[in-house]
């Protein structure tokens, strides 16, 4: 006799109630305890490590400071991805490691590989370079602003630097915080070069003064009459006022001081730099997370801090908060718990529907909240989060838990109808279904075996999401098999409703199941065709990576052409962030040109908040984007491209939109050959929408052609050359003020009106070598000629390297995208030495395009093996897999006709159908391996009165679990581009499975029957 596992609780009712009521605690103080996200935590670990080398030009940047740390960086174990952007003064290079990488361990790798390239850096490399556990292309999780009706900029970014940003580092969960809009306070020497002629002066003579009148070393002690005193000087010099009446030169009893040659002011350190906030002059204070950190709890601590950090600061200087990226996530869990709700209360009405009976309905009712949370007990205790993906699980397995209720209590129905007693039908019953209940949960976890052993981001993403509906499976089944029979033996009463005995022989279904098993080749041959018509969808079916999402948060980058003064970008800059904020829904808008070190001059960055979806926003954030794009498509002057903040992000570089072509080679100029043709389709192409490019070396450049014979003759140094030019031209940093919470600098230049034109380099004049009273014209030792210049260079690995980014128009798909740039680009037949490929989220997306095929065949064939293993049978598993073509054509064709693509959330509805739709098998085929066992009936009889017994336990299963699905379909909000094409895929699929399996699945058995009997009328084996 058959084990029974609920034979032991129906006897202890007062030990399975405690037991029941122990997991319900567990499961509420589990949920109380969960932490909130996004998504499940998985990032690929990131490094951003910076350097500034302050004046130099890009070039010179990328081959003195970015190629020594690429080189010493290449020797770290683990990166998958690195690259780098060297702009004027600085580079960003950034390293991305495989997920098995711990973060911790590969930052020290790179502060190692940091000091042992020090000695291959520039001697006045603005300190080390520094590193920051951060990924750049991701959305920052909070923006702060700081206004001030009073205060300067400079006051306001001084305020930022120096208290607040390192306050907000020491922050658990935060990566980086960067400040923009500004730069720090300094002292500005600004030079006038007609004044400095005059005196006979050159600009190395004011520098040498600067240098040496400002000092802060040690001066040691006297002790005297027993006492000792410390040494001090008047030797720093800390403002504007201290430094102009420095003496640069004495001559004939007259001095030169710094303010006869120029002016001497209390300023900013960089002046190319400004930042707004909804039309306000503001410092932003940008804060990202570190890459294995959770954004709500990081963001719920930085706003705990807010009014300590406000107190902190000199009290006319506002700070608030104008980006937070936990805002719309707690919407969109909000929106998924509403969802979860609403599916429980749905599948207890399929219950009540069918029963009509208020305790048999109680069962499932108690049963199914029981299930979930035991499900919260196991995320808690495996450290995991509520997240969309999780409480999606969640919402799906409801269906699934109320499926092995309504399995125990129907037949327990069934057996209180033939007479006999609650606790004996309960035992009957549970006992009858236990192999049943038993076989549908293990397929069921089986079919995500894939999933758990999957590699990649996708995998790792997936993982949570594939353990917790697991979770929610084994729970619901240890329910069904231990406590359902317990309630159901205290609860339920005798049913007169005839349908419990299931279906009639002369009702609907029996009429009609007896046409269909006089013609089982047919059913078979539908069978076969709802394959291939799951192939040909397959095929026809547009593809992408992720759904986009609407959080409500939209990033953007403003290019101007490549040589524009500082002063013309901001003010083109100033009338973007007007014209975005006119927008009827658009909460705020801030953004910054210049300051941030990883901006080109013609760049600006900006960020958009719009309003709460729903009330009073209405419109999607693609059409806000498209909103903009046409506003902006006419003004020559300026580019501006959106792309919506998403919570997935793959890869390291930023780029100006979402999908990436990056194209590399070892020479620059096989490169410069190649890209504007590959650039050229692209913009021709009418899928596309905001192409743009990170290669500027289009900006107009002075570039000096010395004669160094001249050079020679009038002793003239190449190196007093460009240090004059340094001098001049670099905003130089040439002393350092010391005070009690920061250090602050002297920048030398000429005042910028001299900035405006090359021909401010005839005003230039070195000193010879031979006699430094002796100045030379820089016009008699070098011209200069107007040339193309680069702003910005980027290279992968390294080698120079250009990126293509690109959004795609609302009818195209990234998989149809991806194979005609492919195949227009393998027509151009790029040189041997030019590599081209897809970055970022199109990167990731033709990984997993190429892992799909595999991981649905292991999804079958887990299935598969599980079942044979379970039925001790070879043939009985294909009956069951017999389910799934239908059920694939079903979500296919639904995902077709609303207009979805197939995405990584439509795989994963695919593969839970395969672990849905086969219950109806399984119920069929148990009770005709039973009716055949014990009964003695052919195959025919067998099968026929196991499809009309368990009608109703597969009409109230697929019913529940479409209903529980529909909430999936129909509440809206944020998060609902995950939701909505998962739930209609789900319910495609079990609704066309249901229509053709209740017909198909009894006339493969049959077919399958017959034909083993033929094979080995007398083989007892499988």
């Amino acid at each position: 006799m058959a084990l029974n596992l609920s034979a032991p609780f129906l006897t202890r009712r007062v030990a399975s109630t405690l037991l029941a009521v122990a997991l319900a605690l567990a499961g509420i103080l589990a949920f109380r305890a969960l932490p909130v996200a996004a998504l499940p935590q998985v990032e690929f670990p990131t490094i951003a490590v910076t350097a500034t080398l302050p004046g130099a030009a890009p070039g010179t940047v990328a081959s003195a400071v970015a190629l020594p740390l690429e080189r010493q960086f290449t020797g770290i174990a683990g990166i998958t991805e690195m690259t780098s952007t060297s702009y004027a003064g600085s580079v960003r290079i950034v390293l991305q490691f495989d997920l098995d990488r711990d973060i911790d361990g590969a930052s020290r790798d790179v502060q190692a590989a940091i000091n042992a390239a020090r000695s291959r850096l520039p001697a006045d490399l603005a300190g080390n370079p520094t590193y920051r556990k951060v990924n750049p292309a991701e959305a920052p999780v909070l923006v702060l602003a700081l206004t001030s009706k009073t205060a300067s900029t400079a006051q306001m970014y001084d305020a930022a630097s120096t208290v607040l940003q390192q306050r907000l580092l020491q922050t658990e969960g935060v990566g980086d915080v960067m400040v923009g809009g500004g730069s720090l306070p300094a002292v500005r020497v600004e030079i006038d070069p007609d004044k400095l002629n005059h005196h006979g002066l050159a600009l190395e003579d004011v520098r040498r003064v600067l240098a040496s009148a400002n000092a802060n070393g040690p001066k040691g002690q006297i002790d005297h009459a027993g006492r000792s005193a410390v040494l001090g000087a008047n030797d720093a010099l800390g403002d504007a006022a201290a430094f102009a009446p420095l003496v640069v030169r004495t001559h004939d009893d007259a001095q030169v001081s710094l303010s006869d040659l120029g002016t001497v002011t209390d300023n900013l350190e960089n002046l190319r730099n400004w930042g707004t906030v909804d039309g306000e002059t503001a410092v932003a204070i940008i804060i990202s997370k570190r890459p294995d950190s959770n954004v709500v709890a990081t963001v719920d601590r930085l706003r705990a801090m807010l009014p300590e950090l406000q107190a902190s600061i000199p009290a006319d200087i506002r700070l608030s908060p104008v980006l937070d990226r936990t805002q719309t996530i707690r919407a969109s869990l909000h929106d998924v718990e509403l969802t979860l709700v609403i599916s429980v209360l749905l599948v207890i009405a399929v219950t009540w529907a069918f029963f009509r009976d208020w305790r048999t309905t109680l069962v499932p009712a108690i049963a199914v909240p029981l299930s979930l949370l035991g499900t919260f007990a196991v995320m808690w205790a495996l450290g995991y989060s509520l997240n969309i993906l999780s409480l999606m699980a969640l919402t799906i397995s409801t269906g699934f838990v109320v499926d092995d209720a309504i399995v125990v209590v129907e037949n327990i129905v069934r057996h209180l109808g033939m007479g006999k007693s609650r606790v004996q039908a309960a035992l009957d019953g549970a006992g009858e279904v236990g192999f049943t209940v038993l076989s549908i949960s293990v397929s069921l976890v089986a079919v995500f075996i894939p999933l758990l052993l999957m590699g990649g981001l996708v995998g790792r993403l997936f993982r949570e999401f594939a353990v917790t509906l697991s979770a929610a499976i084994v729970i619901s089944m240890i329910v069904s098999l231990v406590l359902t029979p317990v309630m159901s033996g205290m609860l339920l009463r005798r049913s007169n409703d005839p349908q419990a005995q299931g279906a009639g022989e002369n009702g609907w279904y029996g009429r009609s199941l007896k046409v269909a098993l006089r013609h089982p080749r047919t059913m078979v041959g539908m069978t076969v065709l709802a394959m291939f018509a799951t192939l040909g969808l397959m095929v026809a079916i547009p593809k992408g990576f992720f759904p986009q999402q609407d959080t409500g948060l939209l990033i953007g980058q403003v290019l101007a052409p490549q040589n524009i003064s500082f002063a013309e970008m901001q003010r083109r800059f100033q009338a973007v962030a007007e014209a975005l904020r006119r927008d009827p829904d658009v909460e705020n808008v801030f953004g910054f040109v210049g300051g941030s070190g990883v901006n080109a001059n013609n760049t600006g960055a900006v960020y958009i908040t719009l309003k709460a979806l729903g009330k009073p926003r209405t419109a999607s954030a693609a059409a806000v984007m498209d909103r903009a794009r046409e506003r902006f498509a006419k003004d020559a002057g300026v580019t501006v491209t959106l792309q919506a903040i998403q919570d997935i992000a793959v890869g390291g570089r930023q780029t100006a939109a979402q999908y990436q072509y990056t194209l590399s080679a070892a020479s620059q100029a096989d490169l410069d050959r190649v890209v504007p043709r590959v650039e050229t389709a692209l913009r021709a192409m009418p899928e596309l929408a905001d192409v743009a490019s990170d290669r500027q070396d289009r900006s107009l450049g002075a570039t000096l052609q010395i004669d160094r014979t001249a050079a020679a003759r009038l002793h003239v140094d190449v190196a007093a050359i460009d240090q004059a030019l340094y001098d001049a031209f670099g905003q130089r940093q040439v002393s350092t003020m010391y005070k009690a919470l920061n250090q602050y600098h002297v920048v030398m230049a000429l005042a910028p009106r001299y900035w405006q034109s090359p021909d401010a380099l005839r005003r230039i004049y070195v000193p010879s070598s031979q006699t430094p009273a002796a100045l030379v014209p820089l016009s008699a030792v070098a011209a200069y000629s107007t040339t193309p210049a680069a702003i910005a260079l980027s290279h992968q690995g390294q080698s120079p390297s250009v990126t293509l980014s690109f959004n795609l128009k609302p009818d195209a798909s990234i998989g149809a995208v991806r194979t005609k740039i492919t195949r227009t680009v393998e027509a151009m037949h790029l040189p041997p030495g030019v590599h081209a490929g897809f970055g970022g989220s199109a990167g990731a997306f033709a990984d997993t395009i190429r892992t799909m095929p595999v991981l649905l065949i292991a999804a079958l064939a887990a299935v598969y093996i599980v079942l044979g293993i379970l039925y001790e049978s070879f043939r009985h598993p294909l009956t069951v897999l017999s389910t799934l073509p239908s059920a694939g054509a079903g979500a296919l064709l639904a995902l077709l006709l609303c207009g979805y693509e197939f995405t990584v959330i439509a795989l994963i509805a695919i593969i839970l159908l395969i672990g849905i739709v086969k219950k109806n098998a399984i119920m069929m085929i148990d009770f005709a391996l039973v009716e055949e066992r014990v009964r003695g009936l052919e195959p025919g009889d067998a099968i026929y009165r196991a499809s009309l017994a368990r009608l109703r336990p597969i009409l109230m299963t697929t019913l529940a679990a479409v209903l529980g699905a529909v909430p999936l379909v129909f509440v809206g909000g944020y998060g609902a581009e995950f939701r909505h094409p998962l739930g209609v895929a789900i319910i495609g699929g079990l609704l066309l499975s249901q229509l053709l399996t209740l017909y198909s699945t009894p006339a493969i058995y049959l077919c399958i029957e017959r034909w083993h009997r033929r094979r080995a009328p007398t083989d007892a084996t499988p």
